[in-house]
């Protein structure tokens, strides 16, 4: 059942991607605080992704490989898959959506869906910090039997998850962060290729081997298998929240600009990233000592950056600001909640294909909507809402 309701949810994407980028190709999409695009490809990647880019990948090639299901493309061409080009365009999608047509439409705004929306956000946001509490043990396995989660771990991920309510606190935090991460990962990609002895040759080697993803493309559009639909199901937890967040930043790309760089940019620096893990793999390079802490260093940015965004967005969303609470009533009340989401995750009395699937209700919803109630408001949309302006200092002045 699931599986049909994502596959559903999926072809419904792509059907709204293609007529959006055909109808509006040409259309200027101007955010409410623009900012320039390589800060909005940092805010977009950063925010977008989570710890699971980092702590994932060497621990699936080998399932990929052993698995007939994948075996029409390589392993690394299967994990660039999970997480690269096509998939980014849900969030292209909802970016381009919460940017253009949601002022005219305000379907997020109606109650019982601001509700429901504000949900998916608060129990993503606890995924995320519970996916780094489950991996940590084997990313430290100085600390417990490196599998087991300790009482360290536990107060790890609380003080990432105090550090991010209270970055929220203030915009100017989610630059620094964004591009901090950035800046972080591709550190971490030069390093770990300097550790391993990785040579041009090698890293080229690996790099083309991606082809088979390209190749095959059209098979990664629809689940090959439970654990690919888990992927799918969390892609689509995050991308109404991640439309909504990054939609504020766009800066005067048009449509199909806005579509391209979407799909292209965030994928080179996976595909330069899963190259050089997949050569860890491939020669059996031991990841413990240094390489861990700084992957865990990473991590740690990742997913302060990830809570970060979404706590300010459900915050806003529920009127619930520093400015109405207090910075202490704020903070505090936001590690309670996500600690206490986090652990139901970490015990699995939540999933996130139950996410999933509700964020895919609310695409059906809001098209059900735009059709009986919106349809010729939106039709005749020709231009960003009214009083966006291309003022790249506007983020300054908003905290």
């Amino acid at each position: 059942m699931l599986n049909m309701i994502l596959s559903f949810g999926i072809l419904l994407a792509f059907a709204l991607v293609i007529f959006c980028v055909i109808k509006w190709r040409n259309l200027e999409c101007v955010g409410v605080t623009p900012v320039h695009l390589f800060t909005f490809i940092a805010i977009l990647f950063t925010s977008g992704l989570d710890v699971g880019l980092i702590m994932f990948p060497l621990t699936e090639f080998a399932g990929y490989a052993d698995d007939p299901a994948y075996a029409f493309a390589n392993p690394l061409a299967i994990e660039f898959g999970f997480w690269g080009f096509l998939i980014w365009a849900f969030y292209f999608l909802t970016a381009f959506y919460f940017c253009v047509i949601e002022p005219r439409v305000k379907f997020f705004e109606i109650p019982v869906v601001k509700i429901i929306n504000n949900i998916v956000i608060i129990g993503t946001c606890a995924f995320t910090a519970s996916l780094f509490l489950i991996y940590l043990p084997g990313y430290i396995p100085e600390i417990g039997d490196g599998e087991s989660v300790v009482t360290t771990f536990y107060v790890i991920v609380f003080v990432v998850i105090l550090a991010a309510a209270y970055s929220s606190t203030d915009l100017k935090y989610v630059r620094i962060l964004s591009v901090g991460s950035t800046v972080l990962f591709f550190a971490l990609i030069a390093g770990m290729a300097i550790y391993a002895g990785m040579g041009m040759g090698a890293f080229g080697s690996n790099m083309s081997l991606l082809g088979d993803y390209f190749a095959n493309l059209h098979k990664f559009a629809l689940p090959l298998t439970d654990y690919h639909a888990f992927y799918l199901f969390w892609w689509f937890a995050w991308s109404i929240m991640i439309g909504q967040f990054t939609s504020r930043f766009v800066g005067g790309m048009k449509t199909w600009q806005l579509f391209i760089a979407l799909l292209v940019f965030p994928s080179i620096p996976l595909a330069v990233w899963f190259s050089v893990l997949y050569y860890y793999h491939l020669n059996e390079i031991s990841t413990a000592g240094i390489v861990n802490l700084a992957m865990i260093a990473v991590g740690v940015t990742f997913v302060i950056n990830s809570l970060d965004s979404l706590i300010r967005l459900y915050t806003d969303n529920l009127s619930m600001t520093v400015e109405k609470l207090g910075k202490v009533k704020y903070v505090i009340g936001n590690v309670a909640v996500l600690f206490t989401l986090t652990l139901l995750f970490k015990s699995q009395w939540l999933q996130i294909q139950w996410i999933g699937a509700i964020v895919i209700g609310l695409y059906l919803a809001c098209v059900m909507f735009i059709f009986v109630t919106k349809r010729r408001e939106v039709m005749e949309i020709t231009a960003s809402p009214d009083g966006r302006s291309l003022d790249f200092h506007k983020v300054d002045e908003v905290h």
